[in-house]
């Protein structure tokens, strides 16, 4: 068997996602879980990487593939420093970062540094693909109007690069040609105004923006700091409800559009009346990110879960297709994604790009 797959892998706080891809074809994938066991022995989340490699490496192994047929390695991008959207070539100086932990411990450190170590033994490159770590922000976007907090770049930049170079890939141009309001809607919501293929603001989405399944997106503040100095709330007790214990699951007891739907369909007045309000909000912050583009939008672009459902997509499409096309590209497959990322640069369609010379 030659070199010809790419394995992905994507590290979980509980699991290990694990794929390997044929050019575009998911050949095989699996979810390698860890039991709480196995990673209560380490006090570190990088310390969990010898556990990890050696599952990865049993599981090709079980499925018929050697090292020797790997030509190229993917790991999910960790919490390194701020850098710019693209497919970067994992180095030594982007590992000493992931393993120090530069923005903070997080599962996904790991895979750029697992992915370095299987790649080097297959004698290949190691990759890693828009991490949450991006930023392209527009110095005019990061001001917040308290000189003590500044607007920062944290959005769902893996799907929504993803789904940008495949609608430009429909119109038969280069994800720079063009300008689109990206809007993912899953479990945290975030819209993105694309200029020219970089991310130059965005609503961080467990602070700022509509209101989703689990988040409370943006409150009146005044209100919000009265109830943090009530003495009714810890701390932690106020994280929960912004974030977990917000939006739908705050007012209707569940997180699941599913459910929400549902309801509505059985008559339920208040879960109409709460769900359009998601509606109407994504529809505002997307006018609102058209406006950063000064109006000159190409298409406005729907993805992540919930953007699976007609009804909440058609509510905003309602509100929303003045102002551009609205495409639905529904779903979320960072595996895919991944991958994708990695084809462009053995292509030739996009360069790798290298973590010392574009972070900040």
């Amino acid at each position: 068997m030659s070199k010809e797959y790419i394995l992905v892998i994507n590290p979980g706080s509980t699991s290990t996602k694990v794929a390997l891809f044929k050019e575009n074809e998911n050949v095989i994938q699996k979810d390698l879980s860890h039991s709480p066991e196995e990673l209560d022995k380490f006090s570190k989340i990088v310390e969990q990487f010898a556990l990890r490699r050696k599952i990865i490496l049993e599981w090709m192994k079980s499925e018929g593939f050697e090292i020797s047929n790997l030509k190229a390695v993917v790991g999910r991008g960790g919490l390194l420093k701020p850098m710019p959207s693209g497919t970067y070539i994992v180095t030594d100086a982007m590992i000493e970062d992931l393993k120090i932990g530069v923005q903070g411990e997080h599962a996904s450190n790991l895979g750029g540094i697992i992915a370095k170590s299987i790649a080097d033994e297959a004698g290949v490159n190691a990759y890693i693909v828009d991490p949450v770590a991006v930023d392209e922000f527009d110095e005019l976007a990061r001001i917040s109007g308290m000189p003590e907090i500044k607007r920062r770049s944290l959005l769902h930049a893996l799907n929504i690069k993803a789904v940008a170079h495949r609608v430009a890939k429909e119109k038969n141009c280069n994800v720079d040609d063009l300008n689109m309001v990206m809007a993912h809607l899953g479990g945290g919501i975030s819209i993105v105004p694309l200029r020219k293929g970089k991310m130059v603001d965005a609503n961080n989405a467990n602070e700022m923006g509509p209101f989703s399944p689990g988040r409370c997106g943006g409150l009146p503040v005044g209100d919000l700091v009265k109830m943090c100095f009530s003495g009714k709330y810890t701390l932690p007790e106020i994280k929960k409800k912004l974030t977990g214990k917000g939006g739908l699951v705050a007012y209707l007891g569940t997180n699941d559009a599913r459910e929400v739907e549902k309801m509505i369909k059985e008559g339920n007045e208040k879960a109409k009346l709460v769900y359009e309000a998601m509606g109407y909000q994504i529809a505002k912050e997307i006018g609102a990110m058209a406006a950063v583009l000064e109006g000159k939008v190409d298409a406005i672009v729907l993805t992540g879960g919930i953007a699976y459902s007609k009804m909440l997509t058609d509510f905003v499409k309602e509100r929303v297709s003045f102002i551009a096309p609205v495409l639905i590209h529904p779903g979320e497959d960072e595996m895919l994604a991944l991958n994708e990322g990695v084809n462009r640069v053995l292509s030739g369609q996009e360069k790798a790009k290298i973590y010392e010379e574009e972070v900040k």
